[in-house]
């Protein structure tokens, strides 16, 4: 099912149910969303208590004459199937649906996704729920589309979710214990199986020291959970509601594997609450530009931004107020990185329960004079003013290769490093290097396909799994160009060390070998510095930490090499002509400014065309394209001024036709294709 749209989203979490003692509150809302442009509420998120009090009686008219009333006024509805928190009356008398922790002791009733995905009766009662919401609205034009439970995330190790664990890990090793035996290498401390039935979940009382074994467990519950997440859909589709689906993933969360569950989603959407408030708060803004481009890469598509703040986000350490023009700021950047919407939690804010104080579009206070909700129709107008964007799409010629799964296998492995192997944070860096050289860059695992790409980017893929390795070299040899970094290629899926030499698979296309890596302490560094007449041009010197990989060239020229230690001389960045293409290897982990040189230097002598020139610091670049026109936005992130060279011919739909970019501000132009 295909997501349109023909304007951009603007709207958020609105919870009528609050409030049906004010109907002149309701009213009022309604009355405060228009004049702040919403065209969208997203209802019922945790109604489920309300929709059906008792079990096998609903209660679902509030909520038809809600989503009727919305429709009237011209707001839509995204509609959300209740199960990211069940009713008491469904706890207490199926205790089963309760989950059990790894300490395999079973949760009392409370919270949000205190529920086991395997339970029959969970499942049963999800779906006689989704199914009358689906009768229900099947055929209601306000539905924009279906919002499948909330943040999915968590595990359950009950007897239910052991006996699928057994049948997942028999079905993936052909019923032959002994390959999972050899797989997992269980002769190390005699951890040999004898059959499928003795095998459990990962626990601190028990087995937690076999790196397979907490690797599939991993992969299992994002199998489990997008099985639970189908059965949804599938309860909508049976009872008649042909929109479109989709969940909201969350910022940074590695709980699971988020591409499984993007196969059987309609649109991505995504929660995003940055810590950026708008004092030199470059990395955070870049983060979620970060994690923006990871949500549009799972489909290549436009996706939603589901869940912002207006400002204070009450369940962080510190709810510090966003500064203003951040929110606008904030917003924008979303769009720019293909987000066909902006929305918030909440539309009106709560009286009670743990997120009463979070930041809303419509205070306690209820008025329109107040700075947030002036921001937020500031927001709504110029998204009205956009609405040509809405669908259109990124056309990257860089891909970042970012893959959950490695992150686990990396982060469980005991050496080099036992904490801060900064996986995301290199990532992170190789990033802001990409922005640097004014590019757009797809984010994704290395399982999608890259070919169609220029330059690819893979920084500390530890795991390579199936035929990554193959693909990689076909890249560089017809033409692509390669930037790997240090400690990749290291482990096969199961998390089995590659014999022969590393980075698996790719030795001859970088023209090197890995030899040994240096685990630096916390504060202790090295320092890194180009050779002369480099063939980029690099000229300034860096500092490396955590990690310093000592390779054996064999073809690979130098262009960096260690300053100090006893390893000083040592190769530490190179080069390696490879077919029509061309591989670079970074041994160290070296700070963002060296990126910041390095792949924009790549970008060059390659003629990777940049969006625009000579990017500031605290600028972000970014595009979206269809058939006619691009669409390039250029976000000043700091709290100073900034100039860019705006491109020959474009037409300006938003900021000034100078380049001069205020703190906090967007520019936004159009470039005829």
């Amino acid at each position: 099912m295909r997501f349109k749209t023909d304007h951009l989203i603007y709207g958020g979490d609105y919870n009528p149910e609050q409030w049906e003692d004010r109907e002149d509150i309701l009213e009022e809302d309604i009355r405060l969303m228009k004049e702040a442009h919403i065209n969208e509420v997203t209802l019922g998120v945790f109604s489920w208590a309300r929709e059906e009090p008792t079990e096998g009686e609903y209660d679902l008219s509030w909520l038809r004459r809600r989503v009727d009333l919305l429709y009237e006024n011209g707001i839509e509805t995204i509609l959300a199937t209740p199960s990211g928190a069940r009713p008491r009356w469904l706890a207490e008398k199926y205790p089963e649906v309760l989950r059990v922790d790894e300490t395999r002791h079973r949760n009392l009733f409370g919270r949000r996704h205190n529920h086991c995905y395997t339970s029959p009766v969970y499942r049963e009662k999800v779906w006689e729920i989704d199914h009358k919401l689906a009768e229900e609205f099947r055929h209601h034009p306000g539905i924009k589309a279906w919002h499948i439970s909330n943040e999915f995330g968590g595990d359950c190790h009950c007897p239910l979710c052991q006996k699928d664990f057994r049948n997942y890990l028999w079905e993936k090793y052909d019923g032959d214990i002994d390959n999972l035996n050899h797989a997992w290498w269980n002769t190390f401390w005699s951890h040999t199986y004898d059959s499928f039935e003795q095998i459990e979940s990962p626990s601190p009382r028990g087995e937690n020291s076999v790196n397979a074994l907490d690797l599939e467990w991993k992969r299992f519950v994002s199998h489990q959970t997008t099985d639970f997440m189908k059965h949804e859909i599938a309860a909508l589709r049976d009872g008649g509601a042909m929109q479109p689906v989709t969940t909201n993933f969350m910022y940074d969360f590695d709980g699971l594997d988020y591409e499984e569950l993007a196969k059987h989603l309609d649109v991505i959407s995504w929660d995003s609450y940055p810590f950026w408030y708008g004092k030199e708060d470059i990395i955070s803004a870049s983060e979620h530009a970060f994690y923006h481009d990871v949500m549009r890469s799972l489909k290549k598509k436009p996706f939603l931004l589901m869940e912002s703040s207006t400002t204070s986000t009450n369940w962080m350490p510190v709810s510090r107020l966003r500064r203003p023009g951040i929110l606008e700021n904030a917003s924008l950047s979303a769009v720019a990185h293909g987000s066909d919407s902006v929305q918030y939690f909440q539309i009106r804010a709560g009286r009670g329960g743990e997120e009463k104080l979070h930041g809303a579009v419509i205070s306690h206070y209820g008025g329109t004079d107040t700075r947030i909700f002036g921001e937020t129709r500031r927001v709504g107008e110029i998204l009205e003013g956009l609405s040509e964007v809405a669908g259109s799409l990124c056309d990257a010629k860089c891909a970042i290769i970012y893959d959950t799964q490695n992150r686990w296998a990396l982060e469980d492995s005991y050496g080099p490093r036992n904490t801060g192997m900064g996986y995301h944070d290199l990532a992170r860096k190789c990033y802001r290097g990409v922005k640097a050289a004014g590019l757009d860059t797809d984010i994704f695992s290395q399982d999608q396909d890259f070919s169609g790409y220029k330059l690819i980017i893979v920084p500390m893929l530890y795991m390579f799994r199936g035929d990554f390795a193959e693909r990689v070299e076909k890249f560089v040899k017809k033409g692509g160009i390669l930037v790997m970094t240090y400690w990749s290629g290291v482990v096969d899926e199961t998390d089995l060390t590659y014999l022969g030499g590393t980075p698996h698979g790719l030795t001859d296309v970088l023209g090197l070998r890995f030899e040994e890596i240096d685990s630096l302490p916390d504060a202790e560094y090295n320092h890194i510095s180009p050779v002369s007449d480099n063939s980029l041009g690099l000229t300034g010197s860096y500092f490396a930490d955590k990690l310093c990989e000592l390779i054996k060239p064999n073809g690979a020229s130098t262009l960096m090499t260690y300053d100090e230690d006893w390893y000083a001389g040592y190769p530490a960045v190179l080069e390696h002509e490879y077919g029509k293409g061309r591989a670079y290897y970074v041994c160290a982990d070296m700070e963002e400014e060296f990126y910041r040189e390095f792949i924009p230097a790549i970008a060059k002598r390659h003629r990777i065309k940049p969006l625009i020139a000579d990017v500031p610091y605290y600028v972000d670049v970014a595009s979206r394209v269809n058939d006619s026109c691009r669409y390039i936005f250029i976000q000043n992130y700091g709290v100073l001024e900034e100039k860019v060279k705006l491109p020959a011919g474009c037409e300006v739909l938003l900021g000034s036709a100078d380049g001069v970019l205020p703190p906090a501000s967007t520019t936004i132009v159009r470039v005829d294709l």
